[in-house]
C-alpha cells in the first residue's frame, strides 16, 4: 500500500453528488489506500467495472469476522462474533437470506402497497394540519418507512422514538464506544423481549413467521440469529428509505421542470427514482470486503487479508458507465446502477424501497403542489453517517393546499 494514506471517509459537501475526492481517485488512482476510522488501512475502489467485479467475486469475503475486514465504525467489532447475515458468506448467508426472500418479492410489495398508500395519506393529512414551515424529515420522511417496517416486522410503532434514536446512535460517526455499546445493548434487549412475547403469543407478521417457522427448535436458526436479522431489518428499513425520501424531495423541489414532467407523465416516475438511487447512492460504504487470496483489481495487486471498500457512489458516478453522471436524467437507461449493491449480497429490501418511494413522490406533490424549501439549499444540514442524507428539510406551502 502507498505511504501517503488519507483518512477515510470523505465528507460529502453537496447533497447532489459524492465527495469531490471520488472523481480524482477514479481518474488518477482508481485503486488507492486510506486510513479507516479504526486506524487500519483499506483499499478504495472507485471505477464502476472494478466495483462490480469485486461485488460478484467470491474471493472477496463479506464475513466481518475475518482479520482485515474494514469496519468503518470500530465499535461494530463487538457484533462480529455472530454478525448479521449481510456480514456473512455463503452458505450461511444463503441459508439466512432464503428465509426472508418471500417477504420482499414484487408480488408481496403489490399486496402491501394499499397500506403504504394509506400511511402516506395519513401523514400528509397531518402535515396539512400543521402551520408551515415544517421539518419534512421529522414529520414525513422518517415516519413513512418507520411505520411501514414496523408493521411489516410486527414491531410496535409506539416505540419508534426508542428504536430510531438507538439506530442514529449506532450509525453516527461521532458516537463514542460507550454510547454505541449502550445503544446496541438496549436495542437488542428490546428486540429480544419482543421475540419472547411473540413466542408466547404468535403473530402473523415477518417476525412472527420467522420465530414460528425458522427459529429453533422448529427451524434451523438460533434465537440470536433471528434477533440480529430482525434488528438489521428494522434499522435498515427505516433509516435508508427516510434518507432517500428527503433527498428525492429536495431534488424535485430544485428541478421544477423534472417535477412537472413527472406529474404530467406518471410513467416517468420509476426511472426518475432509479436516477435518484444512482445519484445519491446513500449506502455508499455498505459493501465492505476482505480479500481471501492475492488478486489483481484494476491493475493493482491486492493481497489476501487486505480490506477493500468498493464505493457505490463513486461507481455510480463513473462517466464510463453513465454519460454526464452528475445529471439526474430519467431518460437514460440507468437500470444497471449499483445503488443496492450487486451479486449475492444485493439489497434484500430494494423492492420495498422502490414501492415506498413511488407512493411517496406520486402522492406528496399531488396533494401539496406548492411545496417548496423554507431555507436556502446551502443551509441544509447534511448527514454523513452510516448512510448519507439530510438531518432536516424545512419546507413550506401555500395555505390553499389545505
Amino acid at each position: 500500500m502507498n505511504d501517503a494514506q488519507p483518512s477515510f471517509p470523505f465528507a460529502r459537501r453537496c447533497p447532489f453528488g459524492p465527495p469531490d475526492e471520488y472523481a480524482r481517485l477514479r481518474a488518477e488512482e482508481p485503486v488507492s489506500t486510506v486510513v479507516t476510522p479504526g486506524g487500519g488501512t483499506a483499499w478504495l475502489v472507485t471505477r464502476y467495472d472494478d466495483v462490480r467485479a469485486i461485488l460478484s467475486d467470491t474471493d472477496f469475503s463479506s464475513d466481518a469476522r475475518r482479520p482485515g475486514f474494514p469496519a468503518m465504525q470500530p465499535e461494530l467489532r463487538q457484533l462480529f462474533d455472530d454478525p448479521p447475515f449481510v456480514r456473512k458468506d455463503p452458505p450461511q448467508h444463503t441459508l439466512e437470506r432464503r428465509t426472508l426472500i418471500q417477504e420482499f418479492t414484487v408480488k408481496r410489495m403489490k399486496a402491501l402497497r394499499p397500506g403504504v398508500q394509506a400511511t402516506v395519506n395519513d401523514l400528509i393529512d397531518g402535515l396539512l394540519r400543521a402551520t408551515p414551515p415544517v421539518d419534512l424529515v421529522e414529520a414525513f420522511a422518517l415516519p413513512v418507512p418507520s411505520l411501514v417496517i414496523s408493521r411489516l416486522l410486527g414491531v410496535p410503532y409506539a416505540d419508534h422514538a426508542f428504536f430510531e434514536s438507538r439506530t442514529r446512535t449506532m450509525l453516527g460517526r461521532s458516537t463514542t464506544p460507550e454510547q454505541f455499546s449502550t445503544a446496541t445493548r438496549e436495542l437488542f434487549s428490546y428486540m429480544n423481549e419482543l421475540i419472547g412475547t411473540k413466542q408466547r403469543e404468535p403473530t402473523d407478521d415477518l417476525m412472527g413467521r420467522l420465530i414460528s417457522t425458522h427459529m429453533e427448535p422448529a427451524g434451523q436458526l438460533s434465537r440470536q440469529t433471528v434477533l440480529k436479522m430482525c434488528t438489521l431489518l428494522l434499522q435498515a428499513g427505516h433509516e435508508t428509505t427516510a434518507n432517500m425520501i428527503a433527498l428525492g424531495t429536495l431534488a424535485l423541489l430544485q428541478d421544477r421542470a423534472l417535477l412537472t414532467a413527472v406529474q404530467a407523465d406518471p410513467e416517468m416516475l420509476p426511472p426518475t427514482i432509479e436516477e435518484m438511487l444512482r445519484v445519491f447512492s446513500i449506502a455508499d460504504l455498505g459493501p465492505a470486503r476482505v480479500a481471501t487470496r492475492d488478486i489483481e483489481i484494476g491493475g493493482t495487486l491486492i493481497h489476501a487479508g487486505d480490506g477493500v471498500m468498493p464505493l457505490l457512489a463513486a461507481a455510480n458516478a463513473d462517466p464510463v458507465a453513465f454519460s454526464d453522471p452528475d445529471v439526474l436524467d430519467p431518460r437514460r437507461d440507468g437500470r444497471h446502477h449499483i445503488a443496492f449493491g450487486h451479486g449475492v449480497h444485493q439489497c434484500l429490501g430494494q423492492n420495498l424501497a422502490r414501492m415506498e418511494l413511488e407512493v411517496v413522490f406520486s402522492t406528496l406533490f399531488e396533494r401539496i403542489p406548492t411545496l417548496r424549501l423554507a431555507v436556502p439549499v446551502e443551509d441544509l444540514p447534511l448527514k454523513n453517517d452510516g448512510a448519507f442524507g439530510l438531518y432536516e428539510l424545512p419546507v413550506t406551502w401555500h395555505s390553499a393546499d389545505t
